[in-house]
């Protein structure tokens, strides 16, 4: 006799039966288990085409999705359940939840404040730094960052999230032991060492076929509370989410971009209808605060987000004041307020043609997250640039 972890698999293999069929029986009949205990009339009583009920009754390849889960282990992956604690209560609430989800990494899914951050794949210079500042600070606020693993706009919002080292999540549109682009393997590995997941609703060794994303893409909307579209052409996928995202009464937010680029016309079209502008991460989260009050682990996590210091709305004055200050000023060493971790950064650089993020944390005695946030700040007042290889200079 099959496991009864193999029945949820099969439900949702059987010709017919989508999602909400699923959330239909399930909750109708409590267990996969009983389901295909069931005689087809019984099942077709509860609201399923007869076709796809007789489907159901007459299902019995089972041995295939008991080694499928038996290869779970051997990959670092679990299976977690509609009907399991851990499931996600976001996802639980829409309208279409997947019975299951594969999730690789040791995460737990019970975060119910998370944000997700997804874009164009050819993102310019400016939208991969905002898609980083933005998953910077939301991790070091307490915020899990959840995208795509994509090019261009996900994976610069999963490296600002373990930049921060904080919880990002990576929701596939394959298989969890197929990590799509290639070139975002060790993106991959680094999101489930620092504590984060991939996850899937899809079996093990399906590959990203195209039809497989916009399904995909329900799923990332509704384990948030928002989504930030950083740059979206016209016909982007991310215009897809955001559709979802509304669709599951999610916040829909957008950081604008130059009307005569193509890269942003999605994302200004979506500010146009009603989403909320965004320029700083307090946009988003004075946005979502509402949401976030009474919950005990909202409160926890409003905590720790006046715990930790606001960066400032703007480094213009900040980067102004060092730039008219002395040489010896600069040089001199002082408290570290705001200004002063600017000077103490550009002071480290002056004296290097290119200095590695690392090198940077050391020599200037503050925190990761504090240098991080700065440089950003620096390198979109042009005052720093940044090279590949987390390598900085002078602009």
């Amino acid at each position: 006799m099959p496991s009864p972890d193999v029945y949820w698999l099969a439900l949702r293999r059987v010709h017919g039966v989508g999602p909400r069929t699923c959330k239909l029986l399930i909750e109708k009949f409590g267990t996969p288990e009983k389901i295909f205990q069931l005689s087809p009339d019984a099942i077709a009583a509860a609201g399923v085409p007869r076709n796809t009920a007789s489907s159901i009754a007459e299902f019995r390849d089972f041995e295939p999705l008991e080694k499928e889960l038996c290869e779970l282990p051997n990959i670092g992956a679990r299976l977690v359940k509609w009907s399991d604690a851990d499931y996600p209560p976001n996802l639980r609430q829409i309208a279409d939840p997947p019975p299951f989800l594969f999730v690789r990494g040791t995460a737990s899914l019970t975060d119910s404040n998370c944000i997700a951050i997804v874009g164009a794949r050819a993102a310019s210079d400016i939208g991969r730094r905002m898609a980083q500042r933005l998953g910077l600070e939301l991790a070091a606020k307490g915020f899990t960052v959840v995208s795509g693993l994509a090019r261009g706009i996900d994976g610069e919002a999963h490296q600002g999230a373990l930049d921060a080292h904080g919880k990002t999540l990576a929701v596939l549109g394959c298989g969890v032991d197929v990590i799509y682009p290639g070139e975002h393997r060790k993106l991959a590995e680094a999101i489930i060492k620092g504590g984060g997941a991939l996850i899937s609703e899809l079996p093990i060794g399906m590959q990203p076929l195209a039809e497989n994303f916009p399904t995909r893409n329900r799923i990332l909307s509704g384990l948030c509370l928002g989504v930030v579209i950083v740059e979206a052409a016209e016909k982007s996928g991310s215009l897809i989410t955001a559709r979802m995202a509304l669709e599951q009464d999610r916040q829909v937010f957008a950081v604008p971009g130059s009307p005569l680029s193509g890269k942003t016309r999605g994302s200004n079209r979506l500010l146009k209808e009603g989403a909320k502008l965004v320029e700083c991460v307090e946009d988003v989260i004075e946005e979502l605060a509402p949401q976030m009050v009474g919950r005990p682990q909202a409160m926890e996590k409003a905590a720790r987000i006046e715990q930790v210091p606001a960066p400032p709305t703007s480094s213009s004055s900040a980067v102004a004041e060092v730039a008219h200050l002395p040489q010896a000023s600069i040089d001199a060493k002082t408290p570290e307020g705001p200004v002063d971790s600017t000077i103490t950064i550009l002071n480290n650089l002056k004296d290097s043609e290119r200095l590695h993020v690392d090198s940077i944390i050391e020599s200037s005695g503050l925190n990761a997250q504090t240098v991080l946030r700065l440089l950003l700040e620096l390198e979109l007042e042009g005052r720093v640039t940044q090279h590949p290889g987390k390598l900085f200079s002078l602009a």
